[in-house]
């Protein structure tokens, strides 16, 4: 039996390593942190072939995968309306999808605590027209895993990725996400009848912001039970970023920093700026926030995502500003097709060709959607205004609502190249998501 190692494991992993099960290969997960990730991440969209491909895995998909708004409307800087159109999808958690990946998986097969430091991809017999490679990993505790082929899964900063393309590094895109998740109680019953129901946008020039409900704790989608999610895109230069990124003690971590660590003083001018430039429903939802936190925003376009028996995957391999709203489902059209290739391949070789093949050119072109649906977020402080185009120069709140999020059978570039691929199949078709949603 093949063996895998899959690093990383969080949603591409988990769905990485449940596929490549299901046709016949052992596989083992190692994820760098130390316990459990369940209580992690925020507010997700699906899309129907994320669903299908959960399904075709052996997870039921029913309507507790997540919540549907009863449609999208958009609020001008006043609070009133500016448009509203239908929102024809299930919005979910990170939570949830990963609860019912991970607890698919063989426990003995996760290892949770395993940073990887390298791998070596040597030959380890086999003939001499057709040698065997042998993948063997080392972790930051001394232990080591050897299989037939490594699969990043490792995220942004993938270690996998680092060894076989380390030219090719993330690029800031000029502005950070704040996010937030608060209890449905939490909402002042007014305000909670106004908003929670729909997803709710606000599209000032040089700003956006999106919310909307989904499982609370424990996946729970019962009424009064559930969470109200927001993202606020705001532009920040480099230098904004460092400060963000210090702590108290006046260390700077980089460009991402912990949750815990985040200055009170930082989120307070984040309280006040939203105060001057979003609506005043999503300033009350943000003050109502126990803990926000912000990712910054990049771009990384990879050009081939395998070397030798090393294949890349998800944010390993393609990094997509958020406004699409595809993240997770990428990672999953990824991961079926790296076990398809591995399935209609005589060979380890030949499979991780052909999936390089397939989905370069989708994560090309997602990379490229993203970053023009959020170009006037990033031309704020990385270009004189003078150099702006005309996306970068003005939003219309009508085209965001249309682009930012949309179905991926709404984007031709994009589902022509899965269609080709995936041809009919998915179970999760227009109908069977409406009947999720009734």
């Amino acid at each position: 039996m093949p063996v895998a190692l899959v690093i990383g494991g969080s949603l591409g992993g988990l769905l990485a390593a449940n596929l490549l099960r299901s046709i016949g290969w052992r596989v083992q997960v190692f994820e760098r942190v130390g316990d459990d990730l369940a209580s992690r991440g925020a507010g997700i969209g699906t899309h129907e072939e994320l669903l299908d491909i959960m399904h075709r895995i052996g997870i039921t998909v029913d309507a507790s995968i997540g919540v549907h708004p009863e449609s999208r409307t958009c609020l001008d800087r006043t609070g009133n309306v500016q448009h509203t159109m239908p929102r024809p999808r299930i919005l979910s958690s990170w939570g949830r999808l990963y609860r019912a990946l991970k607890d698919n998986f063989p426990a003995e097969d996760y290892f949770f605590g395993k940073s990887l430091v390298s791998f070596t991809d040597e030959e380890s017999g086999g003939s001499r027209l057709r040698p065997r490679s042998r993948i063997a990993a080392l972790f930051s505790d001394g232990s080591t895993a050897q299989g037939d082929l490594i699969i990043g899964a490792d995220g942004i900063r993938s270690t996998v990725r680092a060894q076989i393309l380390p030219d090719v590094q993330p690029q800031y895109a000029g502005y950070v996400a704040w996010r937030g998740l608060i209890p449905e109680s939490s909402l002042p019953a007014e305000l909670h009848r106004e908003i929670f129901s729909h997803n709710m946008v606000c599209y000032p020039d040089g700003d956006a912001m999106t919310m909307y409900a989904v499982p609370g704790p424990n996946n729970d989608v019962r009424p009064g039970h559930r969470a109200y999610n927001w993202v606020w895109y705001h532009p920040v230069d480099n230098a904004g970023l460092a400060s963000l990124c210090t702590d108290a003690t006046g260390h700077c971590h980089g460009s991402a920093i912990a949750p815990g660590l985040i200055r009170q003083e930082v989120i307070e001018e984040m309280i006040a700026t939203s105060r001057r430039a979003l609506a005043p429903q999503c300033v009350t939802v943000i003050e109502l926030t126990e803990q926000p936190f912000f990712q910054a925003i990049f771009d990384l376009d990879s050009p081939r995502l395998y070397a030798k028996r090393a294949a890349i995957l998800g944010d390993a391999a393609f990094v997509a500003r958020p406004h699409v709203g595809m993240g997770v489902t990428k990672a999953a059209l990824d991961a079926e097709s790296l076990a398809d290739a591995l399935v209609e391949c005589a060979d380890i070789d030949a499979a991780l060709a052909r999936y390089s093949e397939r989905q370069q050119l989708f994560g090309t072109r997602v990379v490229a959607r993203a970053r023009l649906v959020g170009a006037h977020l990033g031309a704020q402080v990385t270009k004189p205004p003078e150099t702006w185009t005309p996306r970068e120069r003005h939003q219309d709140p009508v085209r965001m609502m249309n682009e930012s999020g949309a179905r991926l059978r709404d984007v031709p570039e994009l589902i022509e190249l899965v269609r080709a691929y995936r041809g009919s199949r998915g179970a999760f078709g227009e109908a069977a998501v409406a009947g999720l949603i009734a």
